[in-house]
């Protein structure tokens, strides 16, 4: 009861509008419905594992003592996100409060490169990240890292198959260099779409998200959690046949969206296709999403065809998705949330044809503000949620 009592006084507080009048003891205690003996005593220990802080607020001319404000500490227990990308790694740390205060990129192709050496490099990008972490007075708490393959939900720290980098069981912990502290693998969609509800100022609670680097992924957040499968299968939508005798997909079927709508699709059609840099495919010189955004909002006929037809493709895939799950919303997020000008007139065109068994407004479909860094940040902040959830997690002093 007590672990539960203490997730709620933080929860109120971290909920707690910061630019709104300062929030006392007492008032935690009637948001809360507790007694004032028993927030206080709460406050203390949530205090002393660093949770929260509380400071004296500027005098305002009233007779008495100046009041105490509480507020989620800025300083102390963090979370830290990683990222492997096709094309690059990523970190990413946050503290109590789900603020980002230390963002990594490093552009890096990983696609058919050794295991052990990529999660080498992802580690001592994690050691950079968290010594300047450590200089801004956090301290991480947890380690999660996005992957863009599928993780089952047994055995954990396990990512079962990766197509697109290459990688068939990895245990992360087997190529960590200290296994104590190997972050604990989570698939890349999964967490853009947390980050997406987490952080969307009006997130609805069922939703699709679906993103797209090399490959494209989808998940489905219901009353505000991931739907994983039954396994952890759930969102696989870039291989949703979309032409069922279509082009051969890496994974062997044929028709996949991931040929119409994936990145190395639309740089194909688009003519932008250069060099092959491994199993990844094809890719464009530089950054491919930032060459395709010139390139349209240029007026390249190419593109802002390629562009349409990916829509297209993209617009009949969530279709079924609409249809089967009868979400509130569609998100579209990552390399998508960043071509979104050309890509959403031509999934709303599909959406509009195609949904007719129930109402479908234009504007429940959109893009995320979020775009590339939602799975990392997502990553980052899932520590953080479960503190808030537990702050027994913290230890005290």
């Amino acid at each position: 009861m007590r672990r539960r009592n203490l997730s709620v006084v933080l929860g109120a507080v971290a909920a707690h509008n910061p630019l709104g009048r300062p929030l006392s003891r007492a008032d935690v205690a009637a948001r809360v419905g507790l007694t004032r003996a028993a927030v206080s005593s709460l406050v203390d220990e949530l205090i002393g594992r660093g949770a929260l802080t509380e400071t004296e607020t500027a005098p305002d001319g009233r007779v008495g003592r100046p009041g105490r404000a509480l507020s989620v500490s800025d300083r102390g227990p963090a979370g830290l996100g990683l990222e492997i990308g096709v094309m690059h790694l990523g970190a990413c740390v946050v503290d109590l409060r789900g603020e980002p205060r230390v963002w990594r990129r490093v552009e890096r192709s990983n696609a058919g490169r050794p295991v052990g050496q990529v999660l080498a490099e992802v580690a001592a990008l994690a050691a950079d990240a968290e010594a300047e972490a450590r200089d801004l007075g956090l301290r991480v708490e947890g380690r999660v890292l996005a992957v863009p393959g599928v993780v089952p939900n047994e055995p954990v720290g396990q990512v079962d198959r990766a197509p697109n980098l290459g990688w068939h069981t990895v245990r992360v912990a087997d190529h960590w260099p200290d296994p104590d502290t190997a972050p604990e693998p989570e698939n890349e969609a999964n967490l853009g779409a947390l980050a997406e509800y987490w952080n969307a100022e009006q997130a609805a609670e069922t939703f699709v998200h679906v993103s797209a680097d090399a490959g494209i992924g989808a998940a489905l957040v219901i009353d505000g959690q991931v739907f994983r499968g039954a396994r952890g299968f759930a969102g696989e939508l870039g291989h949703v046949p979309v032409h069922p005798d279509g082009l051969r997909c890496v994974c062997g079927a044929r028709g996949c969206l991931e040929q119409y709508a994936g990145q190395a699709a639309v740089l194909r059609e688009a003519g932008l296709a250069q060099h092959d840099p491994g199993p990844a495919g094809p890719a464009a010189a530089g950054d491919p999403v930032a060459l395709l955004a010139e390139r349209a909002g240029a007026g390249h006929p190419p593109t802002l065809a390629a562009l349409d037809r990916a829509g297209r493709a993209l617009g009949l895939a969530l279709t079924s998705a609409v249809d089967l799950i009868d979400p509130d919303g569609l998100v579209l997020g990552g390399t998508y949330a960043e071509l979104a000008a050309w890509l959403l007139p031509s999934v709303r065109a599909e959406l509009t044809d195609r949904v007719t068994v129930r109402p479908w407004p234009p504007e429940a479909l959109r893009s995320s503000a979020l775009g590339r860094r939602g799975p990392v940040l997502g990553a980052a902040q899932t520590t953080i949620r479960r503190i808030i959830a537990d702050p027994t997690l913290l230890s005290v002093g």
